[in-house]
């Protein structure tokens, strides 16, 4: 997509956007690129989410879109703040993947699927469903999320492109 209005969003960032732009994050390996969208009101939010929860933050000011259990509760809030319903949001999301391999069972490596799984359940305590999701898997990811059409596209030099 080649879009004039184009909306980057950093790692540990978040940003919305009303009627037209496209939100574009990079460098998605273990992080999650989530999207929420109200469609009726045209209304998109992209966050670049890195950890699963600010429970592990040592910092005193958090980045607040740096952690799933921070960055969903302010991507909602700036959307309603745009006019957006939460019950009418939906997610779509990408990322979350195991880039190296670590020997043993621990979680604590398993960054991808833990992002993965806390979004899940965010989104679930927020009751907005996940409509579509490329996730896992060992490769990097670069998404575009088209606030007039409500695709999420999804680039990665093994795959290609998807469209979801």
């Amino acid at each position: 997509m080649i879009q004039d209005n184009l909306i980057k969003v950093g790692m540990a960032d978040l940003n919305v956007t009303r009627l037209t732009g496209v939100l574009k994050t990079t460098g998605l390996g273990s992080c999650v690129g989530l999207t929420l969208y109200d469609a009726k009101m045209k209304i998109a939010g992209l966050a670049h989410i890195m950890l699963p929860s600010s429970e592990i933050a040592k910092e005193g000011n958090i980045n607040i879109a740096k952690y799933a259990d921070t960055a969903i509760p302010e991507l909602i809030r700036r959307m309603e703040a745009l006019g957006a319903v939460k019950s009418r949001m939906e997610a779509k999301m990408a990322g979350g993947a195991q880039m190296f391999m670590f020997s043993g069972n621990s979680d604590t490596m398993r960054i991808g699927l833990r992002n993965v799984e806390s979004c899940r359940e965010v989104l679930k305590c927020h009751s907005i469903p996940i409509i579509a999701e490329d996730t896992g898997a060992n490769y990097g990811r670069t998404i575009e999320f088209d606030c007039e059409t409500g695709k999420l596209v999804i680039r990665s030099v093994q795959h290609g492109v998807k469209e979801l």
